[in-house]
């Protein structure tokens, strides 16, 4: 029996989601509403410390972590494989998995909240602001979450994610000159759905083309990313109009002054 423990419009739990749809499993889904604060539940916190989503129990055993949640799944139900069988091309595909959790993880992150995430806040009382801000748990998230609530895209936090963009977009582009049409090559890997909801997310929010205006091997990417069925029955089919609707709505809010950041971290 498999269960996740979720929440819709995370990007963890959606490359999570599209994994176990690629392998053609069944789960029971249970939600934990982040904007609740549900995910510091006493409850769930025994399943997962960091109080964090998503949380897959698998016959009764959690597994957390996003990316050891994918490659658990890979490892126990083998087909069809996401992960190449050769060591050296499990490094490579692991690497991406390390831009990921290592950059593009805050750096969504951030860019969502400069965006979206912030509005929301500034309607919030002071009472409750201060709430959101003592139950993220992490004294390092609560300074980010602090800097962009009141500077914005002007957040030094904000440009250090638009820098991990540019890192990984920067290796990208020539990985899928010389390997594609996927980052390891004819199939697609845990690679490339690590990063697929990270991709989204900026597509969604209408700022991808800020990095990838002139990467055309990664806009072809994405292009088949977008009509990959597990990609849409994982990802773009579980997010509401509603959902869609706020990105469409504030993203290109701090369009200008993203490509304005990133024009000055390219030229320095």
């Amino acid at each position: 029996m498999l269960m996740l423990y979720d929440f819709g419009n995370s990007v963890c739990c959606q490359k999570v989601r599209i994994t176990l749809v690629e392998k053609g499993l069944t789960w029971e889904a249970r939600r934990v509403d982040l904007f609740k604060t549900e995910q510091y539940d006493p409850e769930y916190l025994k399943l997962n410390p960091k109080g964090v989503v998503p949380t897959l129990v698998h016959d009764g055993t959690p597994v957390i972590e996003s990316t050891l949640i994918c490659e658990y799944i890979d490892e126990t139900f083998p087909d069809p494989p996401l992960m190449p069988k050769s060591a050296a091309e499990r490094a490579r595909m692991r690497l991406w998995s390390k831009f990921v959790d290592e950059g593009l993880f805050d750096g969504v992150t951030e860019l969502s909240f400069s965006a979206m995430f912030r509005e929301r806040m500034k309607s919030m009382s002071p009472e409750l602001r201060e709430k959101r801000f003592r139950n993220v748990g992490d004294p390092r998230r609560t300074d980010r979450f602090k800097s962009t609530y009141e500077h914005g895209v002007y957040s030094p936090f904000v440009l250090h994610a638009i820098a991990a963009y540019e890192r990984a977009f920067k290796l990208m582009e020539p990985t899928l000159a010389e390997r594609g049409p996927w980052l390891l090559g004819a199939q697609p890997t845990l690679a490339d759905i690590n990063l697929m909801p990270f991709v989204a997310r900026l597509a969604y929010l209408g700022l991808l083309e800020a990095w990838t205006a002139d990467r055309p091997r990664i806009n072809a990417w994405w292009a088949q990313v977008q009509e990959w069925p597990s990609f849409r029955r994982g990802l773009h089919d579980l997010i509401s109009e509603a959902e869609f609707t706020e990105m469409r709505t504030h993203g290109p809010k701090i369009r200008a002054d993203v490509e304005k950041l990133l024009a000055g971290l390219r030229a320095s």
